[in-house]
């Protein structure tokens, strides 16, 4: 992927703050030494770019923050009557037509919020999607099958107010982990059409030892009992996935635990090179991975078989 050239200036700072690259001398593939020097040259500089890039999208990110922090406002479902000036005496209006496009709903990670969604939410709209929806949880949440109550009260609301039967869910990092115990273990597959997840933990990541002190970051660690809860069987499931792993993502530890593998769901793991975690929801070329995707109804959702479709690479 391309850098901006608004994250060129942070180049030498991220000289400094790019970690070690461990194993590189024994790259697969790598049967010689001859052209190491340029292969390691051109590895580093992908790596340089990717966390200059992470180095300003946390900058501008943290500037956003405050705007993000309040729920965000929801349309009325009931519209004051032509007769009355009393909203309260008012007869309640009909819901909105059922859209073309089902309702999208963002659903941010841990300790995070609504405006890490900006830009995303910016090209669905201008791509046709113009009902989309941001839903914060708590910081303070410390259970995910709480945070997946909550996104299921949320979505029944959704249905209820835009006439939709169903609803399409972006979740990044957590927060897919958080709409994927929705969707498997609360019976959400029946509202749900397509999920999306950016860097989330699908089968765990060991990144952040100390961090093992919030309790939902333990429910993220390989083995807990909210992911052993993920790997039952999931006969049926109408949901469609779309699993986006980073091949520079640091918190994903290893970076193939974001790759959603269950044999009863129907999943596409699409690869993204050249880009780390904070950017995958902000990317412009990530969007447009994820517009096609919830674009996209795969056939036989749900049929129990498994189905894996090819990976893509976005680069």
């Amino acid at each position: 992927m391309k850098v901006t050239t608004a994250a060129l200036p942070l180049l030498p700072l991220c000289r400094r703050l790019l970690p070690c690259v461990p194993g590189l001398p024994g790259l697969p593939g790598l049967t010689s030494l001859a052209g190491l020097p340029g292969r390691l040259t051109g590895l580093s500089m992908t790596l340089l770019k990717a966390s200059a890039l992470e180095v300003a999208i946390l900058a501008g990110h943290l500037l956003l923050y405050p705007s993000g922090i309040i729920q965000e406002r929801r349309s009325a479902c009931a519209l004051p009557s032509a007769d009355s000036d009393d909203p309260r005496t008012s007869p309640p209006a009909p819901r909105l037509p059922a859209p073309t496009s089902p309702p999208v709903i963002l659903l941010h990670g841990f300790i995070d919020n609504r405006s890490v969604f900006l830009l995303l939410r910016r090209s669905l709209a201008q791509h046709g999607r113009h009902q989309i929806e941001s839903l914060n949880y708590s910081p303070l949440t410390c259970d995910i099958r709480t945070a997946a109550e909550l996104l299921g009260r949320h979505v029944e609301e959704v249905c209820e107010r835009t006439g939709s039967e169903r609803v399409d869910v972006v979740g990044h990092s957590l927060g897919g982990l958080i709409a994927r115990y929705y969707v498997q273990r609360l019976g959400g597959d029946l509202r749900v059409r397509t999920l999306v997840t950016l860097g989330t933990p699908h089968a765990g990541t060991r990144v952040i030892p100390l961090a093992d002190a919030h309790p939902i970051v333990r429910q993220m660690r390989p083995g807990s009992a909210v992911l052993e809860e993920l790997t039952r069987p999931s006969p049926g499931c109408r949901t469609q996935f779309v699993s986006f792993w980073s091949d520079l993502d640091r918190v994903m530890d290893p970076l193939e635990t974001a790759r959603l593998n269950h044999p009863d769901l129907s999943v596409q793991n699409v690869r993204v090179s050249g880009v780390g975690h904070l950017a995958l929801p902000v990317h412009p070329a990530v969007a447009t991975g994820i517009q096609e995707a919830l674009d996209t109804v795969a056939p036989q959702v749900g049929n129990g078989r498994g189905e894996q479709a090819g990976g893509l690479t976005v680069a």
